[in-house]
């Protein structure tokens, strides 16, 4: 076989893969100080940490999108890749971005 294989993608990064796929998340969030992060190889993935007790999803929300919709939207889809809990929290809501 030639060519190069894609490294593994990390399960937070998958996490954060689906909880931004979902319709009215704006981004994620890091929380208030940047502590809700998962430290990768030279980096940090804000908005996601996943321990062997719960997965915290924190994220922002477009306006006007329900909050609790959203953010149920996102624990749905996240679920199925984690064994623990999902809590979700939503720290922000953005307005949507329109072209100039």
């Amino acid at each position: 076989m030639t060519g190069t294989q894609d490294p593994p993608v990390e399960p937070a990064e998958r996490i954060a893969a689906l909880a931004l796929a979902v319709p009215g998340v704006a981004d994620l969030h890091g929380g208030m100080f940047g502590e809700v992060a998962t430290y990768l190889p030279g980096r940090r993935l804000l908005g996601v940490a996943l321990t062997e007790q719960a997965c915290a999803v924190h994220i922002a929300v477009t306006y006007p999108g329900n909050v609790v919709e959203v953010a149920e939207a996102v624990r749905r889809a996240v679920t199925p890749v984690v064994t623990v809990p999902v809590n979700v929290t939503v720290e922000d809501v953005q307005l949507e971005r329109t072209a100039p």
